[in-house]
């Protein structure tokens, strides 16, 4: 049995989340796999995918992208971070597909002669070409073209317009190529939520693949993919007055049953739940006493039935009525933002896949 604590990632639900936002928009995906695949491991979740016919895979660094290549991954894999001068020569060799978006750009990945796609920025102010300054590219583009093109949405999951302006931007800036990409994109899953069968011919998911949906009432609701796991090592009584872990900020109101769990926020576990989060004992909703730690977290047990020993769920099954524990639940809490609890969930968690 393991021990300490361990992160257990649900390839089987994972490759299901998957293919419902394909189902839904119509199109081949462009799994998005940056940040190790958002924590959970971007090797273990690229071949998982395999399955689904993908056109390719998007990172975010070379390092990344030259890491699925080692591990066998041989379709298209798009860099989405802009490049450097100097990284292109190793993007060439792993076989890279980069994102550019401006006219010197492209200009020297042509001494490569690989294709790239065009980045075409429409109100996300990060990175590509301003849509309303594509008449500037109009020579590099005619002498290189891209094979694909996209956008990206800074508020898909909003139903205030803005999605639809850019979309129209987009279209705008597309109208000035004298001939059209092969490959375009914009939707990620917020908005292959919203749109259903997408108006292109690709589609970018990401946090949706991993477990997190955009809100509670969107059409389509992803099943939980991570699930992160403890067991109780040590359990004692206090008495009305005690207090528990650092700063004294959760005292005892009566006798009580406090649990030690071997994980922290070292693990990834958010040191912002301290005193409102609950975590799963036996099915019971345990409330957490005192200061997250780097490396423990101390629970009351009191009415759970608890031993030491019983797996402790921190993170995961998030059916839970009294207490979702699942990833948006528990960012909630914390303050954190539901990708920020997914890619800090790395460091000493063992990984365990499920579903293969």
């Amino acid at each position: 049995m393991l021990s300490r604590a361990w992160m257990e990632v649900d390839l089987a639900a994972l490759v299901r989340n998957a293919a419902a936002l394909r189902d839904r928009a119509g199109v081949p995906l462009i799994p998005m796999v940056k940040a190790d695949a958002y924590g959970l491991g971007a090797i273990q979740v690229a071949h998982a995918l395999e399955q689904l016919d993908p056109h390719g895979f998007g990172v975010a660094t070379v390092a990344e992208g030259a890491e699925l290549r080692a591990a066998g991954i041989v379709r298209p894999i798009i860099l989405f971070s802009p490049l450097l001068p100097e990284e292109m020569g190793a993007a060439n060799v792993a076989r890279l597909t980069p994102t550019l978006g401006s006219a010197e750009e492209i200009a020297a990945w042509k001494a490569y002669g690989g294709p790239y796609h065009l980045s075409i920025d429409t109100g996300m102010s990060r990175a590509g070409v301003p849509w309303r300054e594509m008449g500037a590219l109009a020579g590099v583009i005619a002498d290189h073209p891209p094979e694909g093109a996209f956008t990206h949405f800074h508020s898909a999951q909003l139903d205030d317009g803005s999605m639809e302006l850019q979309e129209s931007r987009f279209r705008e800036a597309l109208a000035t190529l004298a001939l059209g990409p092969a490959l375009l994109h914009t939707d990620n899953s917020a908005a292959i939520v919203r749109h259903g069968r997408s108006p292109w011919n690709a589609i970018r998911p990401g946090i949706f693949l991993y477990g997190v949906g955009s809100s509670e009432s969107a059409a389509l609701q992803p099943e939980c993919v991570v699930h992160v796991r403890a067991r109780i090592v040590e359990m004692r009584w206090v008495e009305a007055g005690d207090t528990v872990s650092y700063d004294a900020t959760w005292t005892a109101a009566g006798r009580r049953l406090i649990a030690t769990v071997p994980a922290g926020y070292a693990d990834g576990y958010p040191r912002g739940a301290s005193n409102a989060g609950r975590v799963l004992v036996r099915g019971y909703p345990a409330p957490i006493a005192g200061r997250v730690t780097m490396d423990m977290i101390m629970l009351d047990v009191t009415d759970s039935g608890a031993e030491v020993g019983d797996v402790v769920t921190l993170v995961g099954d998030g059916s839970a009525s009294k207490a979702p524990v699942d990833v948006a639940s528990v960012a909630a809490i914390a303050g954190l933002s539901p990708y920020e609890l997914l890619t800090g969930l790395r460091g000493r968690l063992t990984r365990v896949y499920r579903g293969q």
